[in-house]
C-alpha cells in the first residue's frame, strides 16, 4: 500500500500538469473576448456607416457571447482613409474590428500610395449594399436628373455638391453623371454624410451625392431634401418612390458596400467566432427590423463571397481610374 501511494505522489504532479497543459489552450479560446472590442467607423458620426454599426454592434455583442462589449470608434477623414489605416494596423488580436466601405477602400489605394489595402484585411462579412443618389435642398426648383444637367449646362461650375471624400462612391458617382451628363459640377468633400446633409440643408452646397438609405433617414427626420434619383438596377424596396438613374436616361448604377474586417492574420479560432457572429447578427429578425428603420439596405455576403465582390470591383475601378482619374477633378 505504501508502494502504491509513493507511486501516485510521483505520477499525480505530472499528470495534473499535462491536464491543466491540455486545458488552457481551450480555457483561453473559450474566454474570448476578455476585454471590450473595439469598432472603427471611417466616418464621423451621425452618417449611414456610423448608424448601423451602432444598430449591430449589440447583436455582434449577443451572439459573440462571453460578456462582449463593442466601442464604436470614430476614425472620419481622408474619406476614410485615416480609418482604413489605423484597423489595418491594429494587433490582429481580435480586439479591433471595424467596417470598411466600397469603393473608398479599393479607389483610395489606387490613385495613392496609402497604410492599408483591402488584402490587409481578415473579411468578416459585408453587411450592406447602399445605392448612390442625389438630394437638393426642397427650395431648390430642380426636382429630377433632366433640370439638373439643364441647370448645370446653363451654370457651369455653380452646382457644387457634397461628398464623403475623393474617391467616394458619392465623388465617382457626379464624376460619372458629369460625363453623361456633358456638365461640370464643383466638388466639395467633407469628412462623412452627416457634414454632407449639414451643408445642403445650410445651403453651404447645392447638392448632396449620398446614398440612397442615409438621404431616407435624414428626411424621416424631417430633413428639407428632396432626392432626385437612385442609383440602383431597379428601385429598391426601401425607396420605391424615387426613380432610378436608368429611368431617367443615365446608365449609371454604384453602391457602397459596407462590411466588416479585422486585421489580417487573426487566430483561426476567434476569426471563426467572430464571422459566426457577423453572420447570426446580419441574419437575425430584430436586427433586420432596426436596420429597415433606418432605412440601411441589407446584403450579408460570407468572406469568400465578399472578397470575390472585392476583387472584381477593384479591377473595375482600376480601368475607371485609367479611363478618368477622380484625383484630377478635385477642387
Amino acid at each position: 500500500m505504501q508502494g502504491i501511494s509513493s507511486l501516485l505522489r510521483r505520477i499525480l504532479p505530472g499528470l495534473l500538469l499535462a491536464t491543466a497543459a491540455a486545458v488552457a489552450p481551450m480555457a483561453a479560446q473559450a474566454a474570448y473576448p476578455e476585454q471590450p472590442i473595439k469598432m472603427i467607423v471611417a466616418y464621423a458620426p451621425g452618417g449611414g456607416t456610423d448608424i448601423i454599426a451602432r444598430v449591430i454592434a449589440p447583436y455582434l455583442e449577443k451572439y459573440l457571447g462571453n460578456g462582449a462589449q463593442i466601442v464604436v470608434s470614430n476614425r472620419g477623414g481622408a474619406g476614410g482613409g485615416i480609418g482604413f489605416a489605423e484597423l489595418a494596423k491594429a494587433p490582429p488580436d481580435g480586439y479591433t474590428i471595424g467596417f470598411i466601405n466600397t469603393p473608398n477602400v479599393l479607389t483610395i489605394p489606387i490613385e495613392r500610395k496609402t497604410m492599408f489595402h483591402w488584402q490587409q484585411y481578415d473579411l468578416l462579412g459585408n453587411v450592406i449594399d447602399d445605392p448612390g443618389n442625389f438630394s437638393v435642398h426642397q427650395d431648390s426648383p430642380i426636382k429630377n436628373l433632366a433640370e439638373l444637367a439643364a441647370f448645370a449646362k446653363a451654370n457651369p461650375g455653380k452646382v457644387s455638391y457634397g461628398t464623403t471624400g475623393i474617391g467616394s462612391d458619392d465623388h465617382l458617382a457626379a464624376m460619372l453623371f458629369e460625363r453623361a451628363a456633358g456638365v461640370k459640377l464643383t466638388h466639395v468633400p467633407f469628412k462623412g454624410a452627416a457634414e454632407v446633409h449639414t451643408a445642403v440643408v445650410g445651403k453651404q452646397v447645392y447638392m448632396a451625392s449620398m446614398n440612397i438609405g442615409e438621404a431616407l433617414q435624414y428626411e424621416k427626420g424631417g430633413s428639407p431634401m428632396r432626392n432626385l434619383g437612385q442609383m440602383a438596377t431597379s428601385r429598391t424596396n426601401l425607396a420605391p418612390g424615387v426613380p432610378t438613374f436608368r429611368e431617367q436616361g443615365y446608365d449609371i448604377v454604384l453602391a457602397s458596400l459596407r462590411g466588416i474586417a479585422a486585421p489580417k492574420g487573426l487566430p483561426p479560432a476567434i476569426r471563426d467566432q467572430l464571422v459566426k457572429a457577423v453572420e447570426k447578427a446580419a441574419a437575425d429578425p430584430e436586427f433586420q427590423a432596426q436596420a429597415a428603420r433606418y432605412f440601411a439596405p441589407l446584403r450579408y455576403l460570407p468572406p469568400a463571397k465578399y472578397e470575390a465582390e472585392l476583387r472584381e470591383s477593384e479591377a473595375g475601378f482600376k480601368q475607371l481610374w485609367k479611363d478618368m482619374p477622380w484625383g484630377e477633378n478635385v477642387k
